[in-house]
């Protein structure tokens, strides 16, 4: 364990992480490799179930026919986890469980398999909150529907259920208690542009509590989770993350927050509201019909009917009119989307026109250094660079930089690859 963070009481939330040292803006904090992960169904036959990397074309088990490798080294290096999942795999196809319900099993697996605690871990299982008792009826019923297929699923591995569970430690013997901590505690794990492509637990990292305008942000490398800090942090200072995306209204902030992880939020953002006028300004009529086709943009998204979508887009920001706010939550949404569906379909240089009115948007409201900025501003230096604006491409790379050299860290691969465009682009200057 790193010595730069220990446990406390945090007043008013219970458990946290401080500060034991004063630690820099820019600072790698604390690292992690998680108890138990599992790639998203989603992403099943994208990503390496071991390493965690994208490639179009993966190796399929050939017994469970789900986890897919990018070799076999990372098929033999799975194996001593994958071998238990595989028999519950099979015995449940073709139907597949909840992404909550396999890495509720790999715990489990993971708990039966060792024969002693982690020294290092600030925090284990056994003490991390189900919060059963303040959970309405509806998510009782949610709960234990997951419960009860957690239980069918691992019936095939686990023959003596019941005698094995007696095993694992009291508070996770009961089904429904495990899938609650499991659920509120486990991590979206995501790949080096932010996309969600898997699901972690990283029981000391849980520790730490939610600000809406944090000191510190997490970083995935693989699995392995990396804690940096975004600001100044004295000695003795609460650790802090956001649970969830910052960019949003304090109303709907707190929503998610008491929903998803039962509590109110009462950090400064939220008491000030200091970014709720700009987020919803523009006319009201505009606002609702950008904001009430939200969804629809998901599904076709979801779908990737990239055509439809960017029609779609291009005629509700036309309603909208180039007047209305480009500060508009539900208005950078559609912009954005529009970028996505342009890079799907090769769109290069209306890619890139999205891209660009996105940028002072994302830099007022994320005013500290945050890697979703960093990413979009990477994301479009790759479309000036590959149009050839080199020299607005090179410097549209340096403001990335800037910000994931603090976020993500010289060594990272992405800040790699970013300092390798860099290069780039000042040798094809010097030409």
């Amino acid at each position: 364990m790193a010595p730069k963070v220990d446990r406390f009481v945090s007043p008013g939330k219970g458990n946290g992480l401080r500060a034991t040292a004063n630690i820099r803006r820019g600072e790698l904090v604390y690292s992690a490799e998680p108890q138990a992960a599992c790639v998203s169904n989603k992403w099943a036959k994208n990503v390496c179930h071991h390493c965690f990397s994208r490639h179009e074309t993966l190796l399929r088990c050939s017994q469970c026919k789900m986890a897919r490798y990018c070799n076999i080294t990372c098929q033999k290096l799975a194996w001593p986890v994958h071998k238990s999942e595989c028999k519950c795999l099979r015995s449940v196809l073709p139907r597949i469980p909840t992404d909550s319900v396999r890495l509720a099993a790999r715990i489990v697996f993971a708990l039966l398999g060792s024969s002693k605690g982690n020294g290092e871990e600030l925090y284990t299982l056994e003490e991390h909150e189900s919060h059963l008792s303040s959970l309405c009826e509806q998510k009782r019923e949610g709960l234990s529907q997951l419960a009860s297929m957690l239980q069918l699923y691992l019936q095939e591995e686990v023959s003596a259920l019941d005698q094995v569970v007696s095993s694992l430690p009291p508070s996770c013997q009961d089904p429904m208690s495990l899938m609650a901590k499991v659920t509120c505690n486990c991590f979206t794990i995501s790949d080096a542009e932010l996309q969600e492509i898997g699901v972690g637990l990283y029981p000391s990292l849980s520790l730490l509590n939610h600000d809406c305008g944090p000191n510190c942000v997490m970083v995935f490398e693989g699995t392995k989770l990396h804690l940096r800090a975004i600001k100044d942090i004295e000695l003795g200072d609460e650790l802090t993350i956001s649970y969830i995306d910052s960019m949003a209204l304090t109303d709907d902030r707190r929503k998610q927050l008491e929903e998803q992880y039962h509590f109110t939020c009462c950090c400064q953002r939220c008491d000030s509201r200091d970014m709720d006028a700009l987020m919803a300004s523009g006319e009201e009529a505009t606002c609702c019909l950008l904001k009430d086709a939200l969804p629809r943009l998901d599904g076709l998204k979801a779908e990737s009917n990239w055509p439809e979508l960017l029609d779609l887009c291009k005629e509700l920001l036309s309603k909208a009119g180039s007047s209305f706010p480009a500060e508009n939550l539900s208005k950078l949404k559609v912009t954005d989307v529009a970028l996505d569906a342009c890079i799907q379909l090769g769109l290069w240089e209306e890619a890139l026109e999205f891209g660009l009115k996105t940028l002072p948007v994302y830099r007022c409201y994320f005013p500290d250094p945050h890697p979703v900025h960093g990413i979009q501003l990477m994301r479009v230096g790759k479309l000036q660079h590959f149009l050839e604006h080199i020299t607005d491409a090179l410097d549209t790379f340096k403001q990335a930089y800037e910000i994931l050299k603090v976020t993500h860290g010289d060594a990272h691969p992405l800040t790699s690859e970013l300092k390798m465009k860099m290069e780039e682009c000042r040798c094809e200057l010097n030409q």
